[in-house]
């Protein structure tokens, strides 16, 4: 009976995966063409046409969510026979293995899950030198796990990430004295052992391998392999794979290389690229038909990896969309971040008003650090939200420990009157992990990107109230973090473009696509490959949308900013030429360089950007002109409390008397005096300009 069901309600290429003859299957699945539906119902058909006790099946995946939904409809097939389809991660099922055959294989020695690595990567660290903060550890504990998942030792650790060019959190003679303590801190004084999930798999696949008697028993169980997600398999997953099947070639695997995105945490594609070439034999079914988005989605997602390059591209399924048709996607240019925040807010409060539910939606970003702008917009809207696959802005500890050092350092009474609060602000982040460039390490860069994030939002506060003190920051940031204990009702997804793997959603925000964050600065350092996984990234994120799907990107971080950013090099060719965005975009790319009203040549570094010279040119000053306005600024600082800097620069000062503007465009083209300034001091400035003509 279920033989019968499982070729129904099939299209002709999932029906060819599911009865496909028992044997090696490799299935090329693009983004919502039924892949976990493919599997299940290959798995009935075997079972019921008698190919394969239930029993006898193993299926892993790399998600217990997505082992869960395999099991439940495996279950609601009601598949007959002996025992039932194991559905399993690789470690739950190694996990299982292991401790079933380690008494056989190993004797009395014990062994326990580690399952905190830290306290003894911490004294490893500790002896190599290193420090023990969470991120350092943290990046150590990664960089582990690296090294073991690509089968790679402690002593071919130095060449093997030289030769793969890997960005590495520290020298590599420290991370390999780390790697040795952690491993020999394993073993206790009595023999006994810690294993941690990274061993699961290679003790398992050791048992196996050595011991015959524990192999044929394991040959007996099972008799039939299905990997799903298998473009994302490690070396080490691969091993115990390949013990598992031992030199039968029972094996169905489904994966799609083109959505590959964690090669940094040791997935490699190679095994799915090259299935046929180890199995000639084995059939090859690519599943093109996707029923998840629309075909204006589906189309803009072809676009995208259509450009992609490197042999990961040559297996690019060109999908076809099966919904109705919908709305095309739209693409948004912005001035700031802000714009961009609100803007979409005012979206979504849109699609609100037409049905589509809160949890349907969702914004995804590249970095954790860009959730902060827009968790502000949907908590002064009141919109409900979730943070997915890291904690919220004000709830990360990087920031609550930045919070409470603020409000020390606010308490403290020999803080000098007229401390510049960005001066003192980076001094008190500093300790914590805030730099001027960005630390080597994922856990780190994580944890310095909050707080340069904390940095930038504080700079956007003093464009609003300049005389903003430490205390009154202290108080602003307690009030935002109350104010954003989203209710723990179903809301908006906020999501990195990984944690948002294998999920999907009716309307889908794509925000902060500019070169930099998507692609990602690390990935354009590191060369073509790495840019080519930011481009798969990018698709990732277009095939999570159903229906609505919206890209955005600002040229300044902050309001009122310099306009220095460029939308993402792969928008280029998918902005339509009619978008308003394509218009806005074309007069900031071609902007020209500001150039010397002197010498006539291109202006190099701020300085001469703001007096509208170069630096050794001769200066025309007003000096009267220039008395005046600093006079003035005393006496507007004094007014409002703040330093006299705050009002405005020397420099900024220099290049009013120099250039004497006359009206408010004049006024205005002089950098440093944006749209807030001009309304608080225009008509001062303008006024004492005419008094000097």
């Amino acid at each position: 009976m279920a033989g019968v069901r499982a070729t129904e309600g099939l299209d002709p290429e999932q029906l060819a995966a599911v009865t496909a003859p028992r044997g090696p299957v490799c299935v090329l699945a693009g983004a919502g063409t039924g892949k976990t539906r493919t599997i299940t119902h290959r798995i009935a058909h075997l079972v019921g046409n008698g190919h394969v006790d239930a029993g006898q099946v193993l299926a892993v995946t790399f998600t217990a969510r997505a082992a869960g939904e395999m099991r439940t409809r495996l279950r609601s097939m009601q598949i007959g026979g002996s025992g039932s389809v194991q559905a399993l991660t690789f470690h739950a099922a190694a996990l299982r293995q292991l401790r079933y055959f380690w008494p056989q294989a190993v004797g009395d020695t014990r062994w326990e899950l580690v399952d905190n690595k830290f306290p003894l990567i911490s004294r490893a660290a500790r002896r190599a030198g290193l420090d023990t903060s969470t991120e350092t550890l943290r990046d150590l504990s990664s960089e582990i796990e690296w090294a073991k998942s690509s089968l790679v030792s402690p002593e071919a650790y130095p060449e093997t990430v030289a030769r793969l060019r890997r960005e590495i959190p520290f020298a590599a003679e420290k991370v390999v004295a780390v790697y040795e303590g952690y491993e020999a801190a394993k073993i206790t004084p009595d023999g006994d052992m810690g294993l941690d999930f990274d061993d699961l798999l290679l003790f398992t696949a050791q048992i196996l391998r050595d011991h015959r008697n524990i192999r044929e028993e394991f040959a007996s169980r099972y008799r039939c392999f299905v990997v799903d997600e298998y473009q994302d398999v490690t070396p080490a997953q691969q091993q115990l794979l390949d013990t598992w099947l031992g030199e039968r070639d029972d094996l169905t695997v489904v994966g799609d290389a083109n959505q590959t995105i964690y090669t940094f945490a040791g997935a490699s594609p190679r095994y799915l690229l090259d299935f046929t070439r180890r199995f000639p034999d084995a059939a090859l079914i690519r599943l093109h038909r996707d029923y998840r988005s629309t075909p204006e989605v589906v189309g803009l997602a072809n676009r995208v990896i259509g450009m992609a390059r490197g042999r990961i591209a040559g297996t690019r399924l060109e999908l076809v969309g099966q919904r109705p048709t919908g709305p095309g996607p739209e693409f948004a240019e912005f001035d700031d971040e802000q714009m961009e925040a609100r803007t979409t807010v005012e979206t979504i409060k849109r699609l609100l008003a037409q049905g589509v539910p809160a949890s349907e939606m969702a914004i995804l970003y590249r970095i954790n650090a860009q959730s902060e702008v827009h968790e502000q917009a949907l908590t002064e809207a009141g919109i409900p939200y979730q943070v997915r696959g890291g904690e919220a802005f004000f709830q990360r500890a990087e920031i609550r420990q930045a919070m409470r050092s603020i409000s020390q350092a606010a308490a403290r009474d020999d803080l000098p009157a007229e401390a510049d609060l960005l001066g003192v602000l980076r001094a008190v982040l500093a300790p914590l992990g805030l730099s001027d460039e960005a630390p080597a390490g994922a856990q780190a860069r994580q944890r310095w990107e909050s707080l340069r994030a904390l940095m930038n939002l504080t700079e956007e506060l003093l464009e609003v109230t300049p005389d903003l003190t430490l205390a009154g920051l202290a108080t602003e940031l307690r009030t935002r973090s109350d104010s954003r204990h989203p209710p723990t009702v179903a809301g908006v997804t906020l999501s990195s473009l990984h944690a948002a793997k294998g999920l999907e959603w009716d309307a889908v925000f794509l925000v902060g696509v500019v070169d930099g964050s998507l692609p990602i600065k690390q990935a354009v350092d590191a060369g073509d490959d790495a840019i080519e996984e930011e481009r798969r990234l990018f698709y990732v994120g277009v095939t999570r949308a159903r229906e609505h799907l919206h890209i955005s990107w600002a040229l300044a971080r902050n309001e009122g900013g310099r306009k220095s950013r460029r939308r993402s090099r792969f928008l280029a060719g998918l902005v339509p030429d009619d978008s308003p965005a394509s218009r806005i975009a074309e007069p900031v790319r071609k902007r020209a360089r500001p150039m010397c009203r002197v010498c006539g040549k291109p202006l190099l570094g701020k300085t001469a950007s703001l007096l509208g010279r170069c630096e050794n040119c001769p200066s025309d000053i007003d000096e009267g002109l220039f008395v005046a306005l600093k006079e003035w600024r005393s006496g507007r600082a004094a007014e409002q409390k703040v330093p006299a800097f705050v009002v405005f620069s020397d420099n900024t000062l220099i290049a009013i008397a120099e250039q004497r503007p006359g009206d408010v465009p004049g006024l205005v083209a002089i950098p440093g005096i944006g749209p807030k300034k001009l309304d608080q001091y225009g008509e001062d400035l303008l006024g004492l300009v005419r008094a000097h003509s």
